[in-house]
């Protein structure tokens, strides 16, 4: 096998040996996993640079991963299954989305929430697969090998482009504080800085000798290879890109296959000495939300649900949050962390099935590889509004022209989360994010999707292990009028106070890096012409119509919407806020609305009572139970949310009768 060593470096009790129902009592194992593949084999051919990797005497190609396991004790007390959470940037995101737990900083303790993953008598596992994830305590990450050539370490053209919230004179050469790639000469004459007002603006060269590879120390700027200062600042809201080269290729895609192997060898070692999960998985599935989602959709793209010995390594994904994009998970200088539309992460294909570019010709499908082999497994896709009004997630289910409706798969559901913004929606209300400086028009979207994730994990399993068939895909649709193009909106949120409606409408267009993905000779890339830019259509309150409609989108207090406008002290005006939605309430009563000139029916016009809301949430709540979108115990979880939030936003439209925004 792939891996060669599981080194258990620490072996605990978990949640202070809880038991979790018939599971009974949990253990966290974590340590390093030791992995060598051969380059030359056909399974791994499709890694970029993986045959300029340093080689063991055997031929093979060695790297290593951090890796933690969370395992009933007795093995046999568990349902059998693996979980695999495709980590987020080196952090674990499986136990918020589906035991609902709150979030903890990496290093701290797991809080295991309502233990539903537990009480199911899931092993849980997490395999570090990202190389740049920041040395920060509790990350996770994979150790990649370095490509060389006889001539030394790969040099090649790289771009970062990023757009502030704040104004700065020195900006690290990464995303997210990750590690940067370095500039190969700081006084490289041929490195290029632009600036655009917005994402698809002109760009604008900023002269050479206003901007250097420097960074700030004692208050002025010094030469420094992995930093850019620029003399007269960068402003807040506009979007730069640094295009330059680089030296120090890492083999990104390693990580791909560390998450395959990993998960091949816990479900097939038999060897108890060498696996702690030896016998015992006799299924597995791998959930990754955002970045992690796209990881997955870059997974089935190469066709690496075949392990080496051709075995399926999941039987079930949930790729979640990731709309119609992948990544730079395969690509020599990649980024994985970054998220701009202008890289490789918004290449063709989209759709699982196969399809042909009307303007390249180029044919391809998400799963074709892996239908050619009929060897399909079963995966659900879900995604909030935020993806679609991002541009891209109506291409996993609309054709290139954006005229004709696709059928999916068998075994592909698609499902949209009515309402709903990228980071499920929680309490408190606000308008500001602390951690990156983002401010909105309108307060954030506040709607908590994670119940219909919680049921999508139980219905994929009944599928796959019983043959249950899951509820039919339910997305905005062209065939019956619930997609359409976003500017058509505009007037019905432009009536509601205060609402400013995004001047800028994102989407991808068609771009040309070359004619090898992995291998980027163009850059920046020749653009071509946009794809079509579908969401869904809205009611009267400028609530989605189309998707799975939770209690707060179909018995609404407000109006929950996939976009926000950046704030005025952001810069940026007119511009979408990246993946934020917003949550627009409703006047308290008829007074307050007359008074706003608010279209929208009051909160008590439309509901008699506090009694009478929660009465009308808990029939919706259980007609998604009925449709297999909601599981039963859930049911009492949100009738009291709603309760809760029914006095709340009657408080709220008191109090500020106009949205957050209004008059600046």
């Amino acid at each position: 096998m792939a891996v060669t060593k599981l080194e258990i470096k620490s072996r605990q009790p978990f949640a202070g040996g809880k038991s979790f129902g018939k599971a009974g009592t949990y253990e966290q194992l974590d340590g390093t996993a030791h992995f060598a593949v051969d380059p030359e084999l056909p399974a791994n051919g499709v890694i970029t640079d993986l045959k300029l990797a340093p080689r063991n005497r055997q031929g093979q190609a060695t790297f290593t991963a951090d890796f933690r396991i969370l395992k009933p004790v007795e093995s046999q007390s568990g349902n059998h299954k693996l979980l695999l959470d495709v980590l987020n940037r080196g952090r674990q995101r499986a136990l918020a989305y589906f035991n609902l737990a709150p979030d903890r900083a990496a290093d701290a303790p797991q809080d295991p929430g309502d233990g539903l993953l537990m009480r199911h008598g899931y092993t849980t596992v997490w395999c570090g697969w990202q190389h740049d994830v920041p040395e920060t305590p509790g990350l996770m990450r994979v150790a990649a090998p370095e490509a060389r050539t006889a001539d030394g370490p790969v040099s090649g053209p790289i771009a970062v482009t990023f757009q502030l919230n704040a104004p700065a004179q020195v900006q690290l050469l990464a995303d997210r504080q990750h590690q940067p790639y370095s500039a190969s000469n700081l006084k490289d004459p041929d490195a290029v800085l632009t600036v655009q007002d917005y994402d698809d603006a002109p760009p604008r060269i900023i002269p050479r000798d206003q901007w250097s590879f420097a960074r700030m120390e004692r208050g002025r700027p010094k030469a420094n290879a992995s930093h850019i200062h620029l003399a007269s600042g960068f402003e807040a809201g506009k979007v730069y890109q640094v295009n330059y080269t680089t030296t120090g290729a890492p083999v990104v895609g390693v990580g791909l296959l560390a998450t395959r192997d990993l998960v091949s060898f816990l479900r097939n070692e038999e060897d108890t000495a060498a696996s702690p999960c030896a016998g015992s998985i006799q299924h597995a599935y791998a959930f990754g939300a955002s970045q992690s989602g796209r990881v997955l959709r870059q997974f089935l793209h190469l066709g690496l649900n075949q392990d080496e010995s051709d075995r399926m390594v999941f039987d079930g994904m949930i790729a979640h949050i990731a709309g119609g994009r992948r990544g730079e998970f395969n690509q020599r200088f990649g980024q994985p962390s970054s998220v701009v539309e202008q890289s490789t992460s918004s290449l063709f294909p989209f759709a699982d099935i196969a399809q042909t570019d009307p303007e390249t010709k180029r044919a391809d499908g998400l799963l074709a590889r892996l239908a050619a082999q009929n060897k399909l497994p079963k995966i659900m896709f879900t995604n909030s509004s935020a993806e679609y009004w991002g541009g891209h997630a109506a291409l996993s289910h609309i054709d290139l022209a954006g005229v004709k409706d696709l059928k999916p798969f068998d075994s592909v559901r698609i499902y949209y989360f009515a309402g709903t913004q990228h980071a499920s929606g929680t309490y408190p209300l606000t308008d500001q994010d602390a951690n990156n400086g983002a401010h909105g028009r309108q307060l954030f979207n506040c709607v908590d999707y994670k119940p219909l994730l919680r049921a999508a994990l139980v219905r994929l399993d009944r599928w796959v292990t019983s043959g249950e068939l899951p509820p039919a895909s339910r997305h905005p649709r062209v065939d019956d009028s619930t997609a359409i193009r976003p500017e058509r909106l505009a007037a019905a949120f432009k009536v509601i106070p205060g609402v400013e409606f995004p001047a800028h409408l994102r989407h991808l267009h068609r771009l040309d890096f070359g004619p090898d993905e992995g291998v980027i000779t163009k850059l920046p890339p020749a653009i071509g012409k946009p794809y079509p830019n579908l969401v869904s259509a809205v009611d009267r309150d400028g609530n989605d119509i189309a998707g799975i409609r939770l209690p707060e989108i179909s018995v609404p207090l407000a109006t929950h919407t996939g976009w926000n406008v950046r704030h005025s002290d952001i810069g940026g005006a007119g511009q979408m806020l990246r993946q934020l939605g917003s949550t627009i309430p409703f006047p308290a009563n008829r007074v307050e609305r007359e008074d706003a000139g608010d279209p929208r029916r009051s909160i008590d016009e439309r509901y008699p009572s506090k009694k009478d809301y929660t009465f009308r949430v808990r029939l919706a709540s259980q007609d998604l139970v009925s449709a297999g979108y909601l599981l039963v115990e859930d049911v009492e979880r949100l009738v009291t949310q709603a309760g809760e939030r029914y006095d709340m936003f009657r408080s709220l439209a008191r109090s500020v009768p106009r949205p957050v925004g209004a008059g600046d």
